[in-house]
């Protein structure tokens, strides 16, 4: 059986797209997403971030800091971030707007896990397909998206190595938990 994957953090740019590039490399379906109302970039002042629709293609972010702010915006390594972004997929998406059942759902902050969690059970479940909803925190910046992305893989391959996911859980996770010294959250809803 064919584990499928998703991965979803706040605004599908960092965390989430550095997962799924490092899990699509390495040969799992996998597909990411966010759960924010916006898709936040940091802008060239604090207080003012570039917010974007989800579905607002990669390209155009790209397009747009580059020729705001060329050296910022390519020092703080988000030219870098939407390029790979670009290479990966057409635009940011939703989790709450997607139909597609995975069989894992990895989250990477607590906020995100719990959006996941209500999105799903106000769905009501009526295809009765678990999923497991696993949190991996990891702080939002590129270096431990980077690490981040190499835990998840990790947790991936301890996932699609055992013979019954759904009874090996609990033992992978503790392993995991082990291993790199996390606490994880773990839920199981149904699509």
């Amino acid at each position: 059986m064919v584990v499928t994957f998703a991965v979803v953090c706040s605004s599908n740019n960092n965390r989430s797209m550095e997962a799924h590039c490092v899990l699509r490399d390495n040969g799992f379906q996998v597909n990411s997403f966010g759960t924010g109302n916006m898709v936040r970039l940091p802008g060239t002042a604090q207080d003012r971030p570039n917010n974007y629709k989800f579905g607002t293609p990669y390209e155009q972010m790209y397009t747009e800091l580059k020729s705001q702010d060329e050296n910022y915006y390519g020092q703080r390594g988000i030219l870098k971030m939407l390029d790979r972004n670009r290479r990966i997929k057409l635009a940011p998406e939703r989790f709450q707007e997607s139909k597609k059942h995975f069989d894992v759902v990895i989250s990477c902050e607590e906020r995100v896990f719990d959006a996941i969690c209500e999105e799903l059970m106000m769905r009501g479940g009526e295809h009765n397909r678990p999923v497991h909803i696993v949190n991996v925190e990891i702080r939002d910046n590129h270096e431990d998206a980077a690490v981040g992305g190499q835990q998840i893989l990790d947790l991936a391959n301890m996932i699609v190595a055992a013979d019954d996911m759904d009874e090996s859980m609990q033992d992978i996770l503790e392993k995991f938990q082990q291993k790199y010294g996390d606490i994880l959250l773990h839920s199981v809803s149904f699509y």
